[in-house]
């Protein structure tokens, strides 16, 4: 079974296994605890960034998925696409961590590029891309017999409709699954871009407090449409295609409710006059 390389490893989180799992212990023990909420939870989004700045929110939105009976199945949803992108599928191998391979489930992806049009990526011919990568030591971790499914949609209508398809196919086949929405928030400042306010403490405050909170609010209160068409006009996700997508997803598998458990921006660990905004939801 061809393997897919852990291509970030070394850069943008640990390349070694002892190095990954100190760190990943290093997270949990600095993590708040899972809301009593949690117990039920069967999603959630995550940011992506180099683990320095954002690893730490992501750790603790996926330690808290952990449940009895363990996953068969992570589906992560991810990619920077454009609403007129295509959707992209591995359908079958594996994804190297430093933890392990994880093994696709080949029989979910099958299903699903039966019914919708994807651009199949294979363990040698892929689009480089960190927006699921970032997330694969911490399944591993948590969840070491789970199967991964990792899907890439653009932020658009039609994507909704794999997220019904994929809780569907999991209810059908009886997999025990948990859903991924892999986004970051506004990208703000020179190195993007954007920068609506200007420099310094005004700015920062605007992407928290507004920009920010304007996209949350809309995730936490699992509205899909919502989140594409505030991150569209607002340019405060990065991939909100897999978000809004995650969020159908997961009720699909029963979630009725969102509850936001960190927020963060690289602007606290590295102060600069560009910075990306970060933020932990879980959908029970």
């Amino acid at each position: 079974m061809q393997v897919r390389p852990a291509d970030l490893a070394g850069s943008w989180y640990p390349a070694n296994a002892s190095d990954c799992l100190r760190t990943i212990e290093a997270f949990s023990k600095e993590n708040r605890p899972c809301p009593s909420s949690a117990k039920e939870a069967v999603g959630g989004i995550v940011p992506h960034a180099g683990w320095v700045f954002s690893g730490k929110i992501a750790c603790n939105v996926i330690q808290c998925l952990r449940r009895d009976p363990a996953p068969d199945t992570c589906v992560v949803f991810g990619r920077h696409l454009r609403p007129g992108s295509g959707n992209y599928l591995m359908k079958e191998g594996m994804w190297s961590t430093p933890l392990g391979d994880l093994e696709i489930d080949k029989e979910l992806a099958e299903a699903l590029d039966a019914e919708f049009a994807f651009t199949v990526e294979t363990a040698t011919r892929y689009g480089q891309d960190n927006t699921i990568e970032l997330q694969l030591p911490f399944v591993k971790h948590f969840f070491p017999n789970a199967r991964l499914l990792p899907i890439g949609v653009p932020p658009r209508k039609e994507s909704l409709k794999i997220g019904e398809r994929v809780a569907a196919l999991c209810r059908e086949m009886g997999r025990t699954a948990v859903i991924l929405g892999s986004t970051d928030l506004t990208h703000y400042g020179m190195n993007y871009g954007y920068m609506p306010k200007g420099v310094g403490a005004e700015a920062v405050d605007w992407v928290k407090n507004e920009n920010d909170k304007s996209v949350v609010d809309l995730m936490v209160r699992m509205d899909p449409d919502g989140v594409i068409r505030d991150a569209l006009n607002r340019q405060n996700a990065c991939c909100a295609g897999a978000a809004a997508t995650a969020i159908v997803a997961s009720k699909g598998l029963g979630a009725a409710k969102g509850e936001k458990i960190l927020y963060a921006s690289s602007y606290d660990v590295r102060p600069d006059s560009s910075f990306v905004g970060y933020a932990g939801i879980i959908f029970y």
